[in-house]
């Protein structure tokens, strides 16, 4: 195997950098789409280039990836892979993506969230190159990643080196948090061992997975100009894009590590409302203010609960149609929140309250990466949990340094 412009960084603790205000000034980072255009062309001139994106792989100014590489000089752009959500990013979560051509281009479309998730060597055949342009938001329960990683060691398979162009960790790369996955319970929203909210880049995650021999693949990355791990995405000066459907602002891709885990119970995560993964409500929470209060009075730093009501849009998987009481989870202070440990109190909050109403679904090992975390709820020892998880993050920290490209 081998990786191509290493840059070596300080090696970072988990949750000891200096806090930053979430007034600080924006800096100008250029994404690595915009280095590659500018300063690296060499890596796919002349070449047939594979490219895997959606709607968040775009310069500054908005024009899309697609667009940028099927103009640029002596490239020929000559596959497109569609990951979850589609190459447009319309499709809702889970929802099967088609293969096919793209109007504004004619380059063909190749599904990788459909009959295989992975490219195949027929998809490979006419490419010389695969380049990856998507916008992360740091948290291991997540496809998108995934994508990249199947499809590097894919590439590999098939003689062609793998290029990601680098973009922020939005929820910053110097904050580690949660467990690292069992891999007894990988799944495509967890492929191989990473902690929760793992602290670093797409194309620093990529180098890990090299490095740590957990895929083979012939990696590139092209790293962003003017980026530092403190930073939170809105401190970039990129305009913000939803990375998905359901993830429409900075404090949902925050607190997402931890309130994703409601996907896996019988109370919504929000989804089908205006604010999905800052809202977590259920027909029988009539008592949300109890349970507001009680999740106050643990003082989780960074976070306040505040009761809500919301419609659920009709078609939406839980409670759809419905008006619901809920808990609305208020980010007061983003670089003080655990998300990880906040969604696993509101997890022994809600079901205190509600032991025979709150129920778990089969997904929640695939989402927590374990079976630890509906045991701890159910045997009431969450407090050993989070100092287990605790160990974890630090411990991927250490791991995870050598393979830092920002300071």
């Amino acid at each position: 195997m081998r990786i191509s412009r290493l840059i070596v960084a300080l090696a970072g603790a988990v949750y000891l950098a200096p806090a930053i205000a979430c007034a600080q000034r924006q800096t100008a980072v250029l994404p690595g789409v915009e280095v590659l255009l500018t300063d690296s062309m060499h890596l796919i001139r002349g070449k047939r280039v594979g490219l895997i994106t959606n709607p968040s792989g775009r310069n500054r100014a908005g024009t899309s990836t697609i667009d940028l590489l099927h103009k640029a000089p002596g490239v020929t752009l000559a596959a497109l892979f569609g990951p979850e959500h589609g190459l447009r990013g319309s499709a809702e979560a889970g929802e099967t993506v088609a293969s096919g051509v793209d109007s504004a281009t004619g380059v063909p479309i190749y599904s990788l969230y459909g009959e295989t998730r992975v490219p195949t060597p027929e998809m490979l055949s006419k490419v010389d190159v695969v380049l990856y342009d998507i916008q992360d938001v740091g948290a291991r329960v997540y496809t998108y990643e995934w994508t990249m990683a199947l499809s590097a060691a894919a590439a590999k398979k098939a003689g062609k080196p793998f290029i990601v162009l680098d973009r922020p960790d939005p929820i910053r790369a110097d904050r580690i948090d949660g467990n690292i996955l069992d891999p007894k319970f990988a799944s495509f929203v967890g492929q191989f061992p990473v902690a929760l909210r793992y602290g670093l880049t797409p194309g620093e995650l990529l180098r890990y997975l090299v490095g740590a021999k957990l895929i083979d693949a012939d990696v590139h990355v092209v790293p962003m100009k003017g980026y530092t791990r403190a930073m939170w995405f809105d401190e970039t000066g990129i305009p913000w894009l939803n990375p998905s459907p359901n993830l429409r602002s900075l404090d949902a891709e925050l607190l997402y590590p931890g309130t994703v885990f409601f996907e896996g119970t019988s109370a919504t995560e929000g989804r089908g409302t205006d604010a999905p993964f800052t809202l977590i409500g259920a027909p029988w929470m009539t008592d949300n203010g109890a349970i507001a209060a009680d999740l106050n009075r643990l003082a989780l730093p960074g976070v306040h609960f505040d009761t809500a009501a919301r419609v659920v849009a009709k078609g939406a998987e839980k409670f759809g149609g419905q008006t619901i009481p809920m808990i609305h989870v208020k980010v007061t202070d983003r670089n003080a929140v655990r998300p990880v440990e906040v969604g696993i109190r509101m997890l022994q909050v809600i079901q205190a309250h509600h032991p025979k109403d709150f129920q778990w679904r089969s997904s929640i090992e695939r989402l927590a990466g374990t079976d630890k975390l509906r045991l701890a709820v159910d045997q009431h020892t969450v407090d050993a949990l989070i100092k287990e998880w605790n160990a974890d993050a630090e411990r991927f920290s250490k791991l995870t340094a050598p393979y830092q490209i920002y300071k």
